[in-house]
């Protein structure tokens, strides 16, 4: 299995720490399950790792430090165990530790940023939509090209019961009934076509709906219960 452009993305985004905590627990499952996806993220991490080393030291003006040793000096004068004199240049310490913290932490988010916007000029017009019942349970994962009108669908944490099969719909009142986006395969990514019939902007709003039914899908070409899982789209690229 190889990485796509869209995967290393995420994978990037993962390793930074920018994607929100729906996105987060999806890729996190994924790793698990896709050993190329979870080297991926490493090979970001390893790349992002040296950024903190190479992010110098933010110095505080000339006279800060000894302003403050002999505002502390005047507070307490200097003596053995004095108390209150060590907790002040603990806290010293801590000032600089933060200090030199923030820059580094700067520097990475700085070079994220560019990063990820110099990636996304190469990257199609993507959405993601992640179907669940609740936001502590993801079961799918769907990617949509807008401009393409191609989908890919991936099973997250979901296991369709014995003798059935999960099939997915597009639900939007513009096109009346639910239409069909076929049966979504129980242990891979299923990547399809068949949202070309639709406008972008049905594409974009509708509803994606998981329903459980009888193996090779629906017999009567709709849902044969209530959905189990949904999600609607957002926008993860430009």
């Amino acid at each position: 299995m190889t990485v796509t452009p869209d995967d290393d993305f995420a994978a990037a985004e993962y390793a930074l720490g920018t994607l929100d905590p729906s996105e987060r627990a999806v890729m996190a499952a994924r790793r698990q399950r896709e050993p190329d996806l979870d080297e991926a993220i490493r090979a970001w991490e390893a790349r992002l790792a040296p950024l903190a080393e190479a992010a110098g030291p933010i110095e505080p003006p000339r006279d800060l430090l000894p302003a403050i040793e002999a505002r502390i000096r005047s507070v307490a004068p200097e003596a053995p165990g004095n108390a209150a004199v060590a907790s002040l240049r603990r806290s010293v310490m801590r000032w600089r530790a933060a200090a030199i913290a923030a820059s580094i932490i700067a520097g990475v988010l700085a070079v994220g940023f560019i990063a990820r916007e110099a990636t996304r000029e190469a990257v199609p017009h993507e959405y993601v939509a992640v179907l669940q019942k609740d936001a502590a349970s993801p079961a799918f994962a769907i990617t949509v090209n807008l401009d393409t009108r191609e989908f890919t669908v991936r099973p997250v944490a979901a296991t369709a019961p014995p003798g059935k099969t999960y099939e997915l719909w597009l639900i939007d009142p513009k096109i009346g009934a639910p239409r069909s986006l076929g049966v979504i395969a129980a242990d891979s990514a299923t990547r399809r076509a068949n949202l070309t019939q639709y406008d972008r902007a049905v594409v974009e709003d509708a509803t994606y709906a998981v329903t459980v039914e009888p193996p090779g899908g629906s017999p009567t070409g709709q849902p044969s219960g209530p959905p189990v899982f949904v999600g609607k789209l957002i926008p993860v690229g430009p």
